[in-house]
């Protein structure tokens, strides 16, 4: 089948067993993962920022070759970068200056300007806290004024957990056979776990939120350790709009140390390379298998690709 753009692309990615890992670590269950960093932007929010920019366009806040921007880790930004440019709007990626220069280079590469804002004093590289957020929120805000432009706002804007409510969540459900009995995820702007989470409850399937150690603002735990590896989430952001009465069947802390080694464990044992979140995910849903979750089957998703960490310490 010839598809007519790469946003077409967008969806279907493969559900794989990961029984080498379960029996590797002895869990009693199976972990399924859902492989989005196949995505053409190499991670899950190419379907947010498909469906967020399909939408706007649709309902007329979107005006044809107008400014897009968003504030991003840089996945988002990739996905928004692949999906302006076949659409033909300008887009602006504005990002902290802590995330991984990869993912700043390949906006860059897709055609988009890519505004760098500087860490909040005690910032380090590779660890992007919530304070650094705030500054690249401003900014963000700042450049849409100024340009008039659309800022597509991943953390509000109802395409991004309608994109995995209706396509991530269906599809792991279908490919698994209705066999899911529970499912969790690393929340960054909580599009995917609120979006999925929705359909899963209707499935009788429970999900759980998984955090940094540290900066559990979401479970209401500790905010002491603002500071962590796991890019694109943990920011200390506890009152999520896409998590909003959303169901959960609980909350997991997994540290920067944990998330290494079990992205680790997917290369060298899966060969899946993902980044540090997925490796978050697979710890997390080892831990449930070990507990609340035994014997149960526990989908994840690998929300992005190893390329874009190879200049931190993920890989070294």
């Amino acid at each position: 089948m010839i598809l007519p753009s790469v946003i077409d692309a967008i969806g279907d990615t493969p559900l794989v067993d990961l029984s080498r890992l379960t029996a590797q670590l002895g869990l009693e269950g199976r972990i399924l993962a859902k492989l989005d960093y196949l995505l053409p932007g190499f991670s899950k929010k190419d379907r947010a920022a498909k469906a967020i920019i399909e939408a706007a366009r649709a309902d007329g806040t979107l005006m044809p070759g107008q400014v897009v921007v968003e504030l991003t880790s840089g996945n988002m930004g990739t996905g928004l970068a692949i999906v302006c440019g076949v659409l033909g709007h300008p887009f602006v990626a504005v990002m902290s200056a802590g995330n991984s220069v990869e993912r700043a280079r390949m906006m860059r590469a897709l055609g988009a300007e890519v505004v760098l804002v500087p860490q909040a004093s005690g910032g380090r590289p590779g660890q992007v806290s919530g304070a650094d957020l705030a500054l690249v929120e401003a900014q963000a805000q700042q450049i849409t004024a100024e340009r008039g432009a659309f800022r597509a706002d991943q953390f509000a804007h109802p395409g991004n957990p309608a994109a995995h409510e209706t396509g991530t969540a269906p599809e792991i459900w279908r490919q698994s056979g209705g066999a899911v009995t529970a499912f969790c995820d690393f929340a960054g702007s909580g599009g995917t776990l609120g979006g999925a989470a929705r359909f899963f409850a209707g499935q009788g399937v429970r999900s759980y939120a998984v955090e940094p150690e540290g900066a559990q603002a979401i479970a209401g735990g500790a905010v002491d350790t603002p500071d962590h590896p796991i890019q694109g989430g943990g920011y200390l952001m506890g009152d999520l709009a896409h998590l909003r009465g959303v169901p959960m069947a609980g909350h997991l802390a997994v540290s920067g140390k944990e998330a290494r080694d079990h992205a680790r464990l997917l290369a060298q044992h899966e060969g899946i390379f993902g980044g540090y979140s997925a490796g978050a995910n697979l710890c997390a849903a080892a831990r449930l298998l070990k507990g609340p979750e035994r014997g149960g089957c526990i989908a994840i998703v690998i929300c992005d690709s190893g390329l874009k960490y190879l200049s931190t310490d993920l890989w070294a």
